[in-house]
């Protein structure tokens, strides 16, 4: 099956796309455009590349804009998309959702991010049978849109732990493409990874290996798949010196990239500085107050998703510690927590989020005095808030358990005014970059997590500043442009 000559040179495919709709109760549909390196990467190969993003319709709106599309050419309308090429998909809803919740973020997520309570879960049945058969035709859905949509010889990059299983399908649907696949999260070594079934944990990585490459945040992920695709489907695994990794499996040969997603700085020191992140500024300085003596209190700052791996629970045991064992700190510090719900749809996540918020009003209520709260928390995502908190933050805390880079801890240093102190978990990806000017911490760590604070408090401010400023220059060596044009070429040589 080969596609006309007129269909696109490079395509993207991941499940969230560039734009959602809002479906009012009258008909209309209201867009609302994204960002990120995709968005990025896209806009820097310029409209005439004929590029195509291919994505999922999330909700009732986005299905109802796929709809409209499709009684046309297929493509959203480019005023709602900033001028990309979009065509979202309209899977059934129940498919999406044993796809996307059933397996995506309760299995792979899982699995990538070691967070099963091995005594009790995972157990895989019936249930997880059907649903991985919705996964399979989730993604076959996405590899046919790709195949109708390329040209020949088209390049592909495809995004991600929801979609494993295209590149494999795509191969064989049209064997004369150029496809890339990559991995946003940290990628699970072989004996936890082999916690899938025989059969799924053999799928998903020939799925992958049906690509020409395969691309990771980190080395580390790299070697974790390579070794599992050595172990689980006896491939074979060789060196290209200071290049990359190999994979030869049944005749076919993928090669392994690493691609580290830096932050965008001109983005993020312009939008820092706009109007309404001022006003949230001044509403949390006045949140945080001044100490007995008049002064600036301190503040340790995160911004995270309610998200199991993120690890906001422990950090905020380490606060509670810090408080406990250093009393001066009473007072005079606060730690601001962003902790913005995600994926409320499952009830563990629900429960996680409810346990912050738990955690977090202990700590105030065991501390906290008229003039002082000991955790500013807010639970409601805004953009223009985290910013404000980067600009005053005089010490970020990131301690993923896992996390395949994590960019909060790239970002706050760059937007930060003063300079902060980054406490920063050995296990993010972003430690493979930031180590030698972060303090590095073990995320299971709560005492050794409250000392990391303390000395990022204490630290002198000039050394404060020099880190700050190394960890900005590391933080924004690779933006995502860069990131994505150096994935196509790659795919391209």
């Amino acid at each position: 099956m080969v596609s006309s000559s007129s269909g696109a040179q490079v395509l993207v495919a991941s499940n969230r796309g560039p734009v959602s709709y809002a479906l009012g109760a009258d008909g209309t549909l209201t867009s609302r455009r994204g960002g990120g390196g995709l968005v990025s990467g896209l806009s820097a190969i310029g409209s005439d590349a004929g590029a195509v993003w291919v994505c999922a319709a999330l909700g009732d709106g986005d299905r109802e804009a796929a709809r409209r599309a499709a009684a046309g050419d297929g493509l959203l309308d480019s005023a709602d998309t900033g001028g990309q090429q979009v065509r979202m998909l309209d899977i059934p809803p129940e498919v999406f959702a044993d796809a996307y919740n059933g397996i995506a973020n309760s299995v792979l997520w899982f699995v990538h991010h070691l967070l099963y309570q091995t005594p009790l879960e995972p157990a895989f049945d019936a249930d997880f049978r059907a649903q991985w058969a919705a996964y399979e035709a989730y993604n076959a859905a996405f590899a046919d849109a790709l195949a109708e949509a390329a040209a020949p010889g088209a390049a592909v990059l495809v995004q991600d732990y929801h979609l494993t299983l295209v590149p494999g399908l795509l191969r064989e649907r049209r064997p004369d493409l150029r496809i890339g696949h990559f991995s946003h999260t940290p990628w699970a070594p072989p004996d936890y990874f082999r916690l899938l079934p025989d059969d799924v944990a053999a799928e998903v990585l020939r799925g992958i290996l049906g690509g020409d490459r395969a691309a990771f945040l980190t080395r580390r992920w790299a070697e974790a798949f390579a070794e599992c695709c050595a172990v689980v489907l006896g491939a074979e695994v060789a060196r290209d010196g200071d290049a990359g990794l190999r994979v030869t499996y049944e005749g076919r040969t993928t090669r392994l990239g690493v691609h580290g997603l830096g932050a965008d700085a001109d983005f993020l020191r312009d939008r820092s500085r706009q109007p309404d992140v001022d006003d949230r500024l001044a509403d949390l300085r006045e949140q945080i107050g001044t100490d007995e003596d008049g002064a600036p209190r301190r503040t340790i700052v995160r911004v995270d998703r309610t998200e199991l791996s993120k690890n906001i629970v422990r950090g905020l045991h380490a606060y509670r510690r810090l408080l406990t064992d250093r009393p001066e700190w009473r007072g005079r510090v606060v730690h601001i927590a962003f902790a913005y719900p995600s994926r409320q749809d499952l009830a563990v996540y629900r429960e996680y989020t409810e346990e912050v918020s738990r955690v977090a009003g202990e700590i105030n209520d065991e501390f906290g005095t008229d003039g002082w709260l000991p955790v500013v928390l807010h639970v409601k995502d805004d953009f223009a808030r985290s910013l404000a908190a980067y600009r005053l933050a005089d010490v970020a805390l990131v301690n993923p358990i896992r996390d395949g880079m994590n960019l909060v801890a790239k970002e706050v240093p760059v937007v930060s005014e003063a300079g902060c102190a980054l406490v920063l978990s050995r296990e993010a990806g972003a430690c493979a970059e930031l180590a030698d000017d972060a303090l590095v911490v073990n995320p299971y760590d709560i005492e050794a997590t409250a000392g990391a604070l303390h000395e990022a408090l204490t630290m002198p401010q000039d050394e404060r500043a020099d880190r700050s400023k190394r960890l900005a220059m590391a933080a924004t060596a690779l933006p995502p442009a860069r990131w994505f044009l150096d994935q196509l070429a790659a795919l391209s040589a």
